[in-house]
């Protein structure tokens, strides 16, 4: 993982505030620098108010990837999803971390706190960041993502 970006943003609802601590552990040990979004507790919030500003982070900084967590994963997905430039994939194993980025060049990962371990969190994380765009026949199809507005 020498050759990946260091800077990294997180963020999460309630139900992922404890696996975004235990993420955030992790990837500071690893050397990474990582900006957090919140929440800062376990006191219920409404997702989107910190999807929100992480994904324009992503819009204005493409060349960072981010790690959203919710319940499901579901909806920080979908908040996020609604930035331009920003491809944010639900991931519940490493294969589906590893597809997110070779084929659709994901930049955020979103994790579902209350299915998964967060050993297996780390480990999707861990593929997600050391795993590149294919590009090729793929990057026709991402560049279709968008719609015009």
């Amino acid at each position: 993982m020498d050759n990946i970006n260091k800077k990294i943003v997180i963020g999460c609802d309630h139900a992922g505030f404890q696996l975004k601590e235990y993420l955030k552990d992790v990837l500071t040990t690893q050397g990474f620098d990582v900006q957090d979004f919140g929440t800062n507790s376990e006191a219920s919030v409404d997702y989107p108010d910190y999807v929100h500003p992480l994904a324009t982070f992503i819009e204005n900084n493409q060349e960072i990837k981010g790690i959203l967590i919710c319940g499901s994963g579901i909806g920080v997905s979908i908040s996020a999803n609604r930035h331009k430039g920003v491809r944010a994939a639900l991931c519940w194993n490493s294969e589906v971390a590893a597809m997110s980025r070779r084929h659709n060049n994901a930049n955020i990962i979103c994790l579902p706190a209350r299915y998964t371990s967060p050993e297996h969190a780390e480990k999707m994380v861990e593929v997600f960041l050391s795993t590149p765009f294919d590009g090729g026949r793929h990057e026709t199809r991402v560049n279709k993502i968008e719609i015009a507005q």
